[in-house]
């Protein structure tokens, strides 16, 4: 079965920073590339930044300087700092993962699996 658990969400004012993380299985993190998602109710969700294994990383134009996407071997999990947060990024953050033949690797139709999400919001 595979899982992907996000951690880390929570509330904080614009300007601030929070650090995602997904956690996930052993398999997962050697076999799959793995993205970071978000979406706002009525929206459609939207890619925000994925890793591939050997460590390339693509970013949403709205993210980039902002945010970094990181892997940690040791843990078989995934972060994303988010630095200088913004109202706009207020969503649902969700990890993904695909296989990574899978392009373009921000568009959420691309990946198979998928967290249950963990809600940022920032305020002004």
């Amino acid at each position: 079965q595979v899982q992907l658990v996000e951690s880390g969400g929570g509330s904080v004012q614009a300007g601030g920073s929070l650090r995602l993380s997904c956690a996930t299985s052993e398999y997962i993190y050697s076999a799959y590339c793995i993205g970071w998602f978000r979406q706002v109710p009525g929206k459609e969700r939207e890619g925000v930044a994925t890793i591939d294994r050997d460590g390339t990383t693509s970013y949403a134009d709205s993210v980039k300087g902002r945010f970094t996407i990181s892997r940690d071997t040791a843990k078989n999990s995934l972060s994303l700092q988010m630095f200088i947060l913004k109202v706009e990024d207020t969503a649902m953050y969700y990890c993904a993962a695909r296989v990574c033949a899978s392009r373009p690797v921000l568009l959420p139709t691309a990946y198979s699996y998928w967290g249950q999400g963990t809600q940022v919001t920032v305020s002004s």
